[in-house]
């Protein structure tokens, strides 16, 4: 599939659902109204449009949520999806996840051939950590990517910078995750929803975070790609890899090769886009696959040039999309 900018898109990134364990202040609100149950895609529902999207040409999957691991479908999906992998068009699976539930489900992950999982780790104080997710276990998280890692599950952390919140941690989570032979990718934060603090008060640019840690260590530009919107380097003398993402900084829509479904049916070819394609009615209606089939590719043809995320500037914060990031997925 190609859209109208001659991008191949090949990866799909699929919430399974709106609800989580944790209340990041960047991500949500304290006290969240989720959606009810009966707005969600069904887990068959999933796995017949993720048929769809593969039989078109997607390679390349990627469970979210909310928290993926908090849904009691979800070790069923993956295990339809996992018998796809090179038995079809899809050949990765992977994941994201807060990594609270990895003590439980890690194994599973595997069996299900999921080789490679993200989780989102903005620091690695308890205290920190406590008031960024607003009542997380970081030893509990610790212990999940401990037993992840000792089965043989490759992992990338993905910290978000987060003005006068962690920003005094990033040589910190280098030097961990160079340690555990983790991959290391920093965010900058999103500007979806506006819950309890506004975005700029949370923003922190990229830019600053690879000055900072520039004045340790030397960073050499690499052409790795995991697949997404990561823009990779390496430190010198070494084979840490650190990733930035950038949609505020430095634009990376250019190489877009995505879409998103939501956990309610609804396809976001863009992530900071409003426009939409819902599949709902076409799910209930179509035995063949024929009308699931047209929307899918008319959402790639509608996907635009390029996101609406701006903070126009220091002072004053414009809200362009109301979604917050759980309801779409990471």
């Amino acid at each position: 599939m190609k859209d109208t900018f001659n991008r191949e898109i090949n990866y799909l990134r699929v919430s399974v659902t709106d609800r989580c364990d944790l209340r990041c202040i960047y991500c949500m609100k304290e006290k969240m109204e989720f959606l009810p149950k009966s707005q969600i895609l069904s887990v068959e529902e999933i796995n017949r449009i993720c048929s769809v999207f593969i039989n078109l040409g997607i390679k390349k999957i990627r469970i979210t949520g909310g928290e993926p691991l908090v849904r009691k479908g979800v070790p069923i999906l993956l295990n339809y999806l996992g018998k796809k992998i090179n038995n079809s068009n899809l050949e990765e699976l992977t994941l994201t996840t807060n990594g609270t539930q990895l003590y439980k489900y890690a194994e599973m992950i595997k069996k299900n051939g999921i080789k490679r999982i993200n989780v989102s780790l903005d620091s690695l104080d308890s205290k920190k950590y406590m008031k960024i997710t607003r009542g997380g276990n970081l030893e509990q998280v610790l212990d999940g990517i401990n037993i992840a890692k000792k089965i043989g599950l490759k992992i990338k952390i993905n910290t978000v910078a987060l003005k006068n919140i962690n920003e005094d941690e990033f040589e910190d989570m280098v030097l961990w995750c160079k340690k555990m032979s983790f991959d290391l990718t920093f965010i900058e934060i999103m500007p979806m929803g506006m819950e309890n603090e506004t975005r700029i008060e949370q923003y922190y640019p990229l830019t600053k975070v690879r000055l900072q840690l520039e004045k340790k260590w030397q960073l050499e530009y690499i052409k790795y790609n995991s697949g997404g919107p990561a823009r990779y380097s390496i430190i010198k003398g070494t084979k840490q890899k650190i990733g930035f993402i950038t949609p505020l900084t430095n634009n990376f829509c250019d190489t877009c090769n995505r879409v998103r479904l939501t956990c309610t049916g609804r396809i976001y070819s863009c992530l900071g886009q409003n426009k939409y394609i819902d599949l709902r009615q076409a799910l209930k209606k179509d035995k063949n696959n024929k009308a699931l089939k047209k929307l899918i590719l008319e959402s790639i043809l509608i996907k635009p040039e390029g996101h609406n995320f701006e903070i126009t500037n220091y002072n004053k914060y414009t809200p362009n999309l109301k979604r917050t990031m759980n309801v779409t997925g990471g």
